[in-house]
């Protein structure tokens, strides 16, 4: 029988021996051990597993706002961005992610959030030229006011009431009150939600944008469409019956 066979056998045990001896005292090769969550510095991972179901993947929207449009990214300061990932929106669906205040992930990884938010998806200049409003309102609003301003700029879309419309959703209705904030109601009339077909500020009216006083005061006219218990499915049943 040919030696040819054996020599090649030896040779391939050979090579399988020597790659096992390659690693010290049978460690696994470098680089080869899973990252420990806490250690996780990469933008796209840290938003995909903590942003992305609300927020949208690549920032476009979901069930929030998208975070990949730089009128919000030009009006909004970065450092409130990091609060509200860190700390959440308190009564909203916004929790906290911070460790500090019960979340799960370190001071640099909402950081690494932060700026890459920023950094990926702002314009610099894009509002040159315009005179956008506070991103933090400046006075208190007066609800009777605002509901003139809705109807103004608003109801063409949403309907007179905030009941919706052909073009627009129910901006009154109880448990979408229940959810947002304040701050909420005011980022998204003056950013609007390109994602959805909504203008910001400065479109629902040609040539005529809305001054800060408006997006105020119907602010406080949303805010006073809520209910002390929204989204009850049932009214009250008579005790009797």
């Amino acid at each position: 029988m040919s030696r040819i066979p054996y020599l090649y056998a030896f040779a391939v045990l050979s090579l399988v021996f020597l790659s096992a001896c390659s690693t010290q005292n049978g460690q696994p090769p470098n680089g080869s051990e899973p990252v420990a969550p806490n250690r996780v510095v990469d933008f796209g991972t840290l938003y995909a597993q903590n942003c992305a179901a609300c927020h949208g993947a690549e920032g476009r929207g979901g069930a929030s706002i998208a975070l990949a449009n730089p009128v919000y990214l030009a009006i909004v300061d970065e450092n409130a961005v990091y609060n509200v990932v860190a700390n959440g929106v308190r009564g909203t669906s916004m929790s906290a992610f911070a460790q500090s205040a019960g979340g799960s992930l370190t001071d640099e990884q909402i950081n690494v959030i932060t700026s890459g938010i920023v950094l990926r998806w702002g314009h610099k200049g894009i509002l040159d030229g315009a005179n956008p409003p506070s991103y933090v309102a400046k006075m208190t609003g007066t609800a009777a006011h605002g509901m003139v301003v809705f109807r103004t700029y608003c109801a063409r879309c949403h309907g007179p009431e905030g009941q919706g419309g052909p073009k627009g959703s129910a901006v009154t209705n109880d448990s979408y009150l229940a959810l947002v904030s304040d701050q909420g109601l005011r980022t998204i009339v003056i950013t609007g939600r390109p994602e959805l077909g909504a203008p910001d500020w400065r479109g629902n009216v040609l040539g005529k944008p809305m001054s800060d006083q408006d997006i105020t005061d119907v602010v406080a006219w949303l805010a006073s469409r809520r209910v002390q218990s929204p989204g009850q499915p049932y009214p009250p049943t008579n005790s009797a019956q």
